[in-house]
């Protein structure tokens, strides 16, 4: 919406009512934490599912290609975004029972077995198998859906009206919350792995912006939410015609399991 005196708003109409809360509550805790980072809830509507938000500039960092330098730095950028929405309030304990999403896992395994490739399954169900000894990790507020799709970049060339002279190049902020709430925070970087894949320098750059390593306990922890929702876009793409999300799928699933296979020859003495 385009205001007559100036402005523009967006209004995003939810699919159902877990939707519409997630993005609610998220607009109206940590969102605003992020200062220019993230959208502000103008209105909303719980019986049409609708919000009113903020615009942000910038476009989605989906398809754009950048220069290596820059494209480093832009990956600091998102590492220090995703602190910041992790840090937007104190972690908490992990509840019982909330470990990775097997059960919904082996769902999609039996119903996607025809578009596997070989060997897929059973490496994702050996998975499966050492989740169970996973120790639970401390949940902070995710994002739940950070990939570029929903990161806006915004360059020298756009305008940006920011509370903060240094975002005034290559600033990113982040969109639809829909699939918001607390998490492990390795949540957050399940869907950006496939982008620093086979690229060190992207992963360090956002390491360096986030702040601090990984735990053992969270790479673990993130290898296997990668594979189950690697088998959960394979699945989603075949059913709603998506090759790009299953060809993601299958590319998530040869790495990890080409990774697997290194260390696993790595820690052989023989």
């Amino acid at each position: 919406m385009r205001g007559a005196a100036g402005g523009t708003w967006y209004v995003k109409a939810h699919q159902n009512d877990k939707f519409h809360d997630r993005e609610v509550r998220a607009l109206r805790t940590w969102a605003g934490s992020l200062g220019s980072a993230a959208p502000r809830l103008v209105a909303a509507d719980a019986d049409l599912r609708a919000v009113v938000i903020t615009a942000l500039p910038g476009r989605p960092l989906h398809g754009r290609i950048l220069a290596p330098a820059r494209e480093r730095e832009v990956f600091r950028r998102i590492g220090v975004l995703a602190r910041r929405i992790h840090e937007a309030s104190p972690p908490r304990p992990a509840p019982a029972g909330s470990g990775p999403a097997v059960a919904k896992a082996d769902r999609h395994l039996e119903a996607e077995r025809p578009h596997l490739a070989p060997g897929e399954e059973e490496f994702v169900r050996e998975l499966i198998h050492q989740a169970e000894d996973l120790a639970p990790l401390e949940w902070v507020e995710t994002h739940g859906d950070f990939q570029f799709r929903n990161i806006l970049h915004a360059d020298a060339d756009t305008p940006y009206d920011s509370e903060d002279s240094e975002d005034s190049e290559d600033s990113v902020a982040v969109i639809d919350l829909e699939r918001s709430e607390p998490g492990p925070a390795v949540r957050d970087l399940v869907r950006l792995s496939d982008a620093w894949a086979n690229r060190p320098d992207l992963y360090e750059a956002f390491m360096d912006g986030y702040g601090r390593p990984l735990t053992a306990a969270e790479e673990a922890r993130l290898v296997i939410d990668t594979a189950l929702d690697a088998v959960s876009g394979i699945q989603f793409g075949a059913a709603h015609g998506d090759p790009e999300l299953v060809e993601r799928g299958h590319r998530t699933l040869a790495r990890l399991r080409a990774e697997h296979e290194a260390n696993s020859s790595a820690g052989d003495p023989s």
